[in-house]
């Protein structure tokens, strides 16, 4: 049924859902990468649709930044639309000298900053990680394309103008690269007993101060969209 942030009703959204942050995005991803794509979501410009890959049905829906706005719009899709297999895919920023431009970052384990898992009343800290079978996935289709890859663990962070360098901190500690989205995505997902993975593509260097050109991104961003799909359409 409708929630106060998506339209959709039951059965117009797939079981796998791939959720880029940015809504104008999901629109990029419908229109290049899905046959028949419909358009399930227009409520706060958040958009979603719904086509076919290789005759499997596939969605694609933005999520906003921040854990705290992916983790309502995957709740949602969880348990109001029955969705299976959550996918994140965005970008991220590396955090260690070898995590190149444009490399694919497979977020193996999800630290945090935010206060998210709180809401569980655990007793110590939970440790956010996806569904391995996902992950294994993710990792046969880029080897299967030869794209560069790192498996790994990264900071899903609700700050993205920090006034100081904690990232260092983080990278001392191997994180790979930070994001903002992946720690409440998997939170969700385990406690609701569905698969999930966060797949991102390494825009810009902390260490470097490297960014990647519009040509740059565009490349980039296509590699992890084909590994995204070759993993959806195996589901």
């Amino acid at each position: 049924m409708p929630t106060p942030h998506n339209a959709a009703k039951m059965g117009d959204i797939a079981k796998t859902v791939l959720l880029p942050g940015d809504p104008l995005r999901a629109k990029v991803i419908a229109e290049t990468f899905l046959e028949d794509a419909v358009q399930f979501n227009t409520v706060r410009n958040m958009f979603g649709y719904t086509g076919t890959c290789k005759g499997k049905k596939v969605s694609v829906m933005g999520t906003g930044m921040g854990c705290a706005s992916i983790g309502i719009y995957s709740y949602e899709l969880i348990h109001m639309y029955g969705v299976e297999n959550l996918i994140r895919i965005g970008s991220c920023g590396g955090m260690q000298e070898h995590v190149k431009l444009g490399d694919i970052v497979m977020a193996s384990g999800s630290s945090t900053d935010t206060n998210y898992a709180h809401q569980y009343h655990l007793p110590g800290s939970f440790s956010a990680v996806p569904s391995f079978d996902l992950l294994s996935m993710a990792v046969e289709e880029a080897e299967k394309n030869r794209f560069p890859y790192i498996v790994g663990n990264v900071i899903s962070s609700d700050i993205f103008y920090n006034e100081t360098p904690e990232w260092k901190e983080w990278a001392k500690m191997g994180v790979l690269a930070a994001e903002m989205e992946s720690f409440a995505l998997y939170c969700n997902a385990a406690r609701a007993g569905v698969r999930a993975l966060g797949i991102f593509t390494v825009s810009d260097s902390m260490v470097s101060g490297e960014e990647m050109s519009a040509e740059e991104r565009q490349n980039g961003f296509t590699n992890m969209m084909k590994v995204a799909l070759g993993v959806a359409v195996r589901l």
